[in-house]
C-alpha cells in the first residue's frame, strides 16, 4: 500500500499524520518506509531528533519524478508513506501518481475547506492517467468538544471525495512527541491521541482492503 499525505495548504499536520500512521503500521510488524517529499524536510528533521532506534527508515525524495523512483522500493516494504509538499506543484503531482490512496488532512476551518479544491482538482487530473487512485479527507486538529468537526464534514460533502469517520484531535501530545523524534504511540499508546491514530490506521487499512476487493 502506498499512501500520500497531501494538501496544498501548509500547517494542516501532514507530517504528524504521516509519521504516526507509519509508526502504527511498523508497531504492527509491517515493513514501512516513509518518504519525505517535502523540500522543507520536516519528516527527516523528526527522524534526526530521535534518540532511540528507528521504527522505520525515512528517506528524502523531493523530486518531481518521485513516482518513477517509488517502484524500486515497493518489493522491500509492505507500506510506503509519502509526506508531500505543502503546495500544488510537480512534486505533488508526482506523489499523487505514485500513490494508491491520497490522504488529505483538513483542519476544521472554512479556509481549509476552500483550499482543498486545488488538491482535489489535481487528483482529478491524475485520475485521467491512473483511474485506480483513491483519495480521502481526514479531519485533523479537531478542537475537542466543539461542533466544528461536524460542520467541516458537512462542508466537505461538496467534494466527490469521502471523509473518514475517524478524526484526530488538537492535542499537546503530538507536539510533545515531535520534539524528541518520538510518537504518541511510543509515549502512551492508550492515550486519546494514541487511540485516535490506531483508529485512523484501522480505517485506512479497511478502506484499502475494500478497494482491493472491489477491483
Amino acid at each position: 500500500m502506498i499512501l500520500a499525505f497531501l494538501n496544498q495548504k501548509g500547517g494542516v499536520g501532514k507530517t504528524t499524520l504521516a509519521v504516526h500512521v507509519a509508526a502504527a503500521l511498523a508497531r504492527n510488524g509491517a515493513r514501512v518506509l516513509l518518504i519525505d517529499a517535502d523540500p522543507q524536510g520536516s519528516a527527516l528533521d523528526w527522524a534526526a531528533c530521535r534518540t532511540v532506534d528507528p521504527l522505520f527508515p525515512v528517506i528524502g525524495l523531493p523530486k518531481p519524478k518521485l513516482h518513477k523512483e517509488v517502484p524500486a522500493h515497493t518489493s522491500h516494504y509492505d507500506h510506503i508513506l509519502i509526506d508531500g509538499p505543502p503546495r500544488v506543484n510537480e512534486l505533488a503531482r508526482s506523489a499523487i501518481m505514485a500513490a494508491d490512496l491520497v490522504v488529505i488532512p483538513v483542519q476544521p476551518s472554512p479556509y481549509d475547506v476552500w483550499a482543498a479544491k486545488d488538491i482535489v482538482d489535481l487528483i482529478g487530473e491524475a485520475a485521467t492517467y491512473r483511474e485506480s487512485i483513491k483519495s480521502v479527507f481526514v479531519i485533523n486538529r479537531r478542537i475537542v468538544n466543539t461542533a466544528i468537526g461536524r460542520d467541516v464534514t458537512e462542508a466537505l460533502a461538496g467534494y466527490a471525495i469521502p471523509v473518514l469517520t475517524t478524526t484526530i484531535g488538537q492535542r499537546v501530545a503530538f507536539a510533545e512527541s515531535a520534539a524528541n523524534g518520538s510518537t504518541v504511540l511510543e509515549n502512551d499508546p492508550t492515550s486519546l491521541a494514541g487511540r485516535e491514530i490506531i483508529a485512523l490506521v484501522e480505517e485506512l487499512l479497511g478502506r484499502m482492503t475494500k478497494n482491493e476487493t472491489a477491483t
